[in-house]
């Protein structure tokens, strides 16, 4: 990560940690004993994948995939905002509150943050978000408060919208100005011995996946977490939530996973 320790840091958090409740106690035990110490912005931002797919099964909706991203009818979007801006970040920042910290729970919506449009009329209620207005967002933030922010967001129509949580923690990132951590059930990228990779770029990582080094899911998240990169302009890191011990090195700036490097 850089050396400009103050500039805000976007924690993008992935879906199954918000399932394992001792992991969410001790990211926001990090996260309050860091910011003891210091002063730097944090910003989280979620999906709930997990939660939507529960919720469409006890109503007995079929989930549909089209290219990894969920097809999401019109009928079907208030149910589907219910679960990641309501019950997933309720829940989150239930664990921020009781973990002592000032938890603000918010859409990507709120103060005009990002933009969000219709990413392809096959995909229904599916939108891509872009930069917006980041100045609510920092206003709370100079209250020293921690915005908990769903990968829901409303057009300029006001239809709401289901936004794939990476895009969208780039658009928040974006928006922040800031350094992004996309934090995941995987330590970053293994290299063919086992090893962890400190950095990657495009070159590198299409020879790990040609020499079959990269594989199956991890294939998506690298090339998920290179577009990210490329679209902010600078570096991200991809790391793990499993080890709780090295937050607090990772919101202080070192890097504990794999930097993926913007060609």
């Amino acid at each position: 990560m850089s050396d400009t320790k103050q500039s805000p840091l976007v924690v993008k958090l992935g879906g199954a940690a918000l399932e394992n409740h001792d992991t969410l106690a001790a990211l926001f035990t990090a996260i309050g004993s860091y910011q003891q110490q210091a002063n730097r912005p944090i910003v989280i931002v979620h999906g709930g994948g997990y939660l939507v797919d529960d919720l469409m099964e006890k109503l007995h909706i079929e989930t549909v995939k089209k290219d990894g991203l969920r097809v999401t009818p019109y009928d079907q979007i208030p149910v589907i905002a219910g679960a990641l801006a309501g019950t997933a970040n309720k829940m989150l920042q239930g664990h921020a509150i009781k973990n002592g910290l000032n938890a603000v729970g918010l859409c990507l919506a709120d103060g005009g943050l990002c933009q969000v449009e219709e990413l392809h009329p096959e995909l229904g209620a599916v939108g891509k978000a872009s930069a917006g207005d980041a100045t609510v967002l920092k206003a709370m933030l100079s209250q020293h408060t921690l915005p908990i922010i769903s990968s829901i967001g409303l057009t300029t129509n006001g239809q709401m919208m289901n936004v794939n949580a990476d895009q969208a923690a780039v658009a928040v990132a974006q928006a922040l100005e800031a350094e992004l951590v996309l934090l995941s059930d995987v330590s970053g990228v293994l290299d063919a011995q086992g090893q962890l990779l400190t950095s990657l770029n495009e070159s590198q990582a299409d020879a790990l996946i040609k020499s079959h080094v990269i594989t199956d899911g991890m294939i998506v998240k690298v090339q998920a977490a290179l577009g990210a990169a490329k679209d902010l302009g600078r570096p991200i890191e991809v790391a793990t939530w499993r080890y709780p011990e090295k937050l607090t090195e990772l919101f202080a700036g070192q890097s504990i996973g794999t930097q993926f490097l913007p060609q």
